[in-house]
C-alpha cells in the first residue's frame, strides 16, 4: 500500500519535534501537525515561560541583600506588563526557531486538528492523509474540579496569559507546578495563599525536603492552608470568596488558580477509530513507545511515562532510531533528576528515604545538612539550604540525592550522572570540592 508519508506526527511539542527531525535525518518522508504555535506546552505555555518568571521573581530576594552588600537600597517596583511583553517576544522567537529547524530537516508542517479515521488514515481540516507510521505526541492539558463557581477560577495556562498582575491570588494545589507558581508570584510581590488538601506540599517527595521547602515558603510570606479543599467559589465585589472545607472563614482573593493536575490531551482524536488502547493514565505504550496498534506510537505527557520534557525528547528520538534508523533502543526511566522550581529552588534524583527503606530495609543510611549559605551571611535573607544523600548501606551505593537551595537543579543534575555510573558514599567522601561553594558540602556529609 502506498502512503502519503512514512511518518505522521500529531503534536509539535518536545517529543514530536525530536522524533520528526530525527526520522527526517534517516530520509523518512515526515509531516507534523500542530493546532497551536510550534514548541508545545513546554516552550509556549509551560517550562520556558515559567522559568523566565522564576528568574524575574528571584530578583526580589537579591534586592534584600543589595543594601548591605554596598549597592544601596533597591526599590521593589515590578512592572508586570513590561516583563510579560519581553517574555512573549522570546517565546515567539523560540517558536520560530523550532519552525525553522523543522524546515531545515525537511519536515512538512501542517496546522489544524487531527482525527483518526482508521489506523493509517487521518483527517485534518477536512483533508484525508495516510501514513505508514503515526506518532501521537499531543501532551496534556489543565483540569479544574467540578465544584460550584469553578467558572470564576482560571487554569495555569490562563494565569500565564493575564495582562494584569493579581494583587492577591489563591493557588489551589500541592504539586510541584503549584509550588512553583506560589513562589514565583510571591517573588513578584503578589500576596499568595496556597490551598492544599494534605498536611504538606509535594506529596510523594522526600519528607525532609517537603518540610524544608514548606518552612522556607512560609518564611517568605506565602500563606499555606493545609488539610483544606475548595468546596465552592462565590463571586463578590471585585474579588472571590473561596469556601474551604472545615473552615468558617472564606479565603478572599482577586484571582483563584487551579493547579490540581493535568490529563492527556486526547479529546477529539478519534483513537477508538484506530483501536488505540487508553487507560486511566493515558495511551498505553510498551518499552518502544508502541501502542496497542502496531503502526501507532505515543510519547510524552499523553502516556503514563514521567511527564518531563527531556523524557519526551529522549523517547521521541529512541522511537525514530528504532523505527527509521535501524538502531533498536529503549529508554531507562530510572534515576531521572528533576527540579522542584520552588522559592527556594529544590531538586531531586533517585529514591526518597521512605522509598529506599521500603526497598532496602534497615541497611539504609541517610546523611543530611541544613545551613545558611555564604551569600546570606551578609544581608537580610534568612533562607536555609538543605542537602541529603540516601545510601544503601549494604553496597554503599548512593540511591537518592535531594537539595533545597540556589542552583539545586544544576548540582543535582551532575549527581544524577554519577548515580547512573554507580557512585558510592565513599566516592563522595574521597572527593575534594571547590571552596567556597554549596555543592562542596555534599562531600562533607558524615
Amino acid at each position: 500500500m502506498s502512503f502519503n508519508y512514512d511518518l505522521f506526527v500529531i503534536g509539535a511539542g518536545p517529543g514530536g519535534l525530536a522524533a520528526s527531525e530525527r526520522a527526517a535525518k534517516y530520509k523518512a518522508r515526515v509531516a507534523i501537525a500542530e493546532q497551536d504555535r510550534i514548541g508545545g506546552t513546554c516552550v509556549v505555555h509551560g517550562c520556558i515561560p515559567e522559568k523566565m518568571m522564576s528568574y524575574a521573581a528571584s530578583f526580589s530576594q537579591i534586592f534584600k541583600n543589595a543594601d548591605e552588600y554596598g549597592w544601596g537600597k533597591v526599590q521593589e517596583n515590578f512592572d508586570w506588563g513590561q516583563f510579560i511583553a519581553a517574555r512573549n517576544r522570546e517565546i515567539n522567537h523560540l517558536s520560530r526557531l523550532h519552525t525553522q529547524h523543522l524546515q531545515e530537516a525537511g519536515v512538512e508542517r501542517l496546522k489544524g486538528h487531527v482525527r483518526f479515521l482508521d489506523p493509517h488514515t487521518l483527517e485534518i481540516e477536512g483533508n484525508q492523509i495516510t501514513a505508514d507510521k503515526i506518532l501521537i505526541a499531543v501532551g496534556g492539558k489543565d483540569t479544574k474540579p467540578d465544584i460550584p463557581g469553578v467558572e470564576y477560577a482560571i487554569s495555569l495556562r490562563e494565569m500565564l496569559q493575564l495582562e494584569q498582575q493579581p494583587e492577591h491570588l489563591a493557588i489551589i494545589g500541592d504539586n510541584h507546578i503549584a509550588v512553583k507558581l506560589a513562589g514565583i508570584m510571591n517573588g513578584l510581590i503578589s500576596k499568595v495563599s496556597q490551598i492544599i488538601e494534605e498536611d504538606k506540599i509535594l506529596p510523594g517527595c522526600d519528607e525532609e525536603t517537603q518540610t524544608t521547602i514548606q518552612e522556607e515558603m512560609t518564611k517568605l510570606g506565602i500563606r499555606i492552608c493545609s488539610n483544606s479543599f475548595v468546596e465552592k467559589i462565590e463571586p463578590a465585589q471585585n474579588c472571590l470568596n473561596l469556601i474551604l472545607s472545615g473552615s468558617s472563614e472564606p479565603v478572599t482573593v482577586e484571582t483563584a488558580v487551579f493547579v490540581t493536575g493535568r490529563v492527556p490531551n486526547l479529546d477529539g482524536l478519534g483513537l477508538e477509530n484506530a483501536g488505540v488502547e487508553v487507560n486511566k493514565d493515558g495511551i498505553a505504550v510498551d518499552e518502544y513507545s508502541r501502542t496497542s496498534v502496531a503502526n501507532i506510537f505515543a510519547v510524552g505527557d499523553c502516556t503514563p511515562r514521567p511527564h518531563w520534557t527531556p523524557v519526551a525528547i529522549a523517547a521521541g528520538r529512541a522511537f525514530a532510531d528504532t523505527e527509521f534508523g535501524k538502531h533498536s533502543r529503549t529508554i531507562n526511566y530510572e534515576n531521572i533528576p528533576y527540579v522542584l522550581a520552588s522559592q527556594p529552588e529544590a531538586a531531586t534524583v533517585g529514591l526518597t528515604e521512605a522509598q529506599a527503606r521500603a526497598q532496602f530495609g534497615e541497611s539504609v543510611c541517610c546523611y543530611s545538612k541544613k545551613f545558611q549559605p555564604l551569600f546570606n551571611l551578609i544581608g537580610e535573607i534568612d533562607q536555609n539550604t538543605f542537602l541529603k544523600l540516601v545510601v544503601d548501606g549494604n553496597s554503599d551505593r548512593v540511591v537518592g540525592a535531594h537539595m533545597v537551595g540556589h542552583y539545586a537543579a544544576e548540582v543535582i543534575q551532575t549527581i544524577g550522572l554519577a548515580m547512573k555510573a554507580g557512585v558510592t558514599k565513599k566516592h563522595f567522601d574521597n572527593t575534594i570540592g571547590i571552596h567556597p561553594t554549596v555543592s562542596e558540602e555534599f562531600f562533607t556529609l558524615r
